[in-house]
């Protein structure tokens, strides 16, 4: 995949001098915009206007602010890279195409830094691109307009800016931060792995669930009770609100050692009366063929979020000792799935098929024995409504402690007994 450079947006410059945390895509109380003068910028209307020949992209923001835009190819996507800005946009807002934009999603990127991704119906050129400071009743504006071009100018236009762009840095460094230090505990280290975030909100409920803020509520409570025995050196690949890209989550988890990953992710299916719990185990097939979708869903959530996957590519050389190291790897992880799905079952309902396998991006770390849970199907209302209970969180966390207790004393006494 390439990306590349197409402008940088004139505007003035901005002072962020409030945090927001993005409710990415959500709706939210609308303010007027006199109202959030002196905070963080809000965008607080976006379309799409024109034809096949020329579409123009427009957000209103309450104030101007720094952005960038790039363009990355397979899938064709136009990225705006803005200072940290808030979104208070109808629930469907970006669902409709028009003209050259097919969709858009939008986000917190990493801290201080949000993003609007823009797919596009096939190659195109970024015509103009800039920011209106706002002036007497007119609220300041994104303006991106497109026109159609051939695949090898799109490509050509990015291959020029590709070295200047650094657009998965952020990404990076916030790993560094949330990777850092070990802490006191000299015990099995465990990484939770609450799943989406920032601009990918995962699935959402009829009843208002999204799944980035049902995972990271579960993992937090996980995480406490796992804390609370002493016996845990616990590490989260996200506390906040923010986008961590799949390879960055595995990264955590092998720069630190970990003894154990847990991914935590909440399913979403077209049967409304599919439900309940599911564990998954990485593997090079796929158990079915829902399986199959719900990992091919899952292993998207860098591309929507306008990462560059061709930076994921990994140039690992397989080898004899790594292939040996991969399956003891995966057959732990087999032995871990089997306890969560003992444990939750206790706790919470089941899928009649609780321990299935599919392709996992986010599960692939060859020396880390990993496992997702997939805690329920926010497409069922029943589900949806467990996932939002705090009284359930609490039950079901306290089997999945029960499930990685008995791993790491099934492991130890193995040791010993070898």
């Amino acid at each position: 995949m390439t990306d590349g450079f197409a402008g940088r947006l004139p505007s003035a410059a901005i002072a962020v001098a409030a945090v927001f945390f993005v409710l990415g895509g959500h709706a939210v109380a609308q303010d007027s915009p006199a109202d959030t003068a002196g905070t963080t910028p809000i965008v607080f209307d976006a379309r799409v206007v024109g034809d096949s020949n020329r579409t123009r992209f427009v957000a209103d923001l309450t104030d101007v602010a720094d952005a960038a835009v790039f363009t990355l190819a397979d899938p064709y996507r136009i990225v705006v890279d803005m200072s940290e800005v808030g979104f208070r946009l109808p629930e469907t807002a970006g669902q409709d195409g028009r003209g050259l934009f097919s969709a858009f999603r939008y986000g917190l990127i990493s801290p201080g830094k949000s993003r609007i991704v823009l797919d596009v119906t096939g190659p195109v050129k970024v015509d103009k691109s800039f920011v209106v400071a706002p002036a007497e009743d007119q609220p300041a504006r994104l303006v991106i307009d497109v026109v159609p071009t051939s695949r090898e100018s799109f490509l050509e236009a990015n291959r020029a800016y590709r070295d200047s762009l650094s657009v998965e840095g952020a990404a990076k460094r916030d790993r560094a931060l949330v990777a850092a230090g070990k802490g006191e505990n000299q015990g099995p280290t465990v990484i939770l792995d609450p799943g989406h975030g920032g601009i990918d909100t995962g699935a959402k409920g009829r009843g208002g669930g999204v799944e980035k803020d049902l995972t990271l509520a579960f993992a937090q409570v996980l995480g406490e009770k796992l804390k609370a025995t002493g016996r845990y050196n616990v590490l989260f690949t996200r506390t906040d609100d923010s986008f961590v890209a799949l390879g960055d989550r595995v990264a955590i988890a092998r720069e630190n050692d970990a003894d154990l990953f847990v991914s935590i992710h909440a399913n979403s299916f077209r049967g409304r009366s599919i439900r309940g719990a599911i564990v998954y185990t990485v593997s090079d097939g796929a158990s079915d063929k829902m399986a199959a979708e719900i990992a091919a869903s899952e292993n998207q959530a860098d591309v929507l979020s306008g990462i560059d996957i061709a930076e994921e590519d990994s140039n690992e050389v397989m080898d004899i000792l790594l292939d040996l190291t991969r399956r003891e790897t995966r057959n732990f992880g087999t032995v871990f799935a089997r306890n969560l799905v003992n444990e939750l079952k206790t706790a919470t309902p089941m899928f009649k098929v609780p321990h299935q396998q599919a392709g996992f991006k986010v599960l692939e770390a060859p020396d880390v024995p990993s496992a997702m849970i997939e805690l329920g199907f926010v497409s069922n209302a029943e589900d949806e409504k467990l996932l939002k209970s705090e009284a359930w969180r609490d039950k079901t966390a306290t089997s999945v402690v029960r499930a990685i207790d008995d791993f790491f004393e099934k492991k130890l006494a193995q040791r010993g007994g070898q």
